[in-house]
């Protein structure tokens, strides 16, 4: 039997809009993971701190605030610090197209925009971790 996917998901900066992190939240809990939601305002630091108490498989964080191409970036620095470079790292939120293929390249994941189906983040999630038996 394998155990369920552990995804966290977080709202960094000083974004105070999190619908969209809370339905991609439940849609995940919805298809079976066990999702860790970390609330609003949360710093890089917070965040990778949380993935490593939490043992998650993947981070998503949902940036609206325009402050992605520093968020980004310095959570996966922070997760490699931690040696957590071996999880996902994807997000979703309002990020221009050339943003999302420098992040990337940098080794982001697929990054969601608005009016994604929520199933199609499940898939990518279901296709990109594996998780080992129990």
């Amino acid at each position: 039997m394998s155990r369920k996917l552990r995804i966290l998901i977080a709202k960094p900066g000083l974004d105070g809009h999190d619908r969209g992190a809370k339905v991609v939240a439940r849609a995940l809990r919805d298809a079976g993971m066990e999702v860790i939601y970390t609330g609003l305002h949360q710093t890089p630091q917070m965040i990778v701190e949380a993935a490593l108490q939490e043992d998650v498989d993947g981070v998503g964080l949902s940036i609206l605030s325009g402050a992605h191409m520093t968020l980004f970036p310095e959570v996966m620095k922070r997760m490699c610090e931690e040696g957590l470079e071996d999880r996902l790292l994807f997000g979703g939120g309002i990020i221009p197209g050339e943003d999302v293929e420098t992040l990337q390249k940098q080794g982001v994941g697929k990054i969601f925009g608005p009016g994604t189906p929520v199933q199609a983040i499940v898939d990518y999630i279901h296709e990109t971790v594996r998780v080992g038996d129990v």
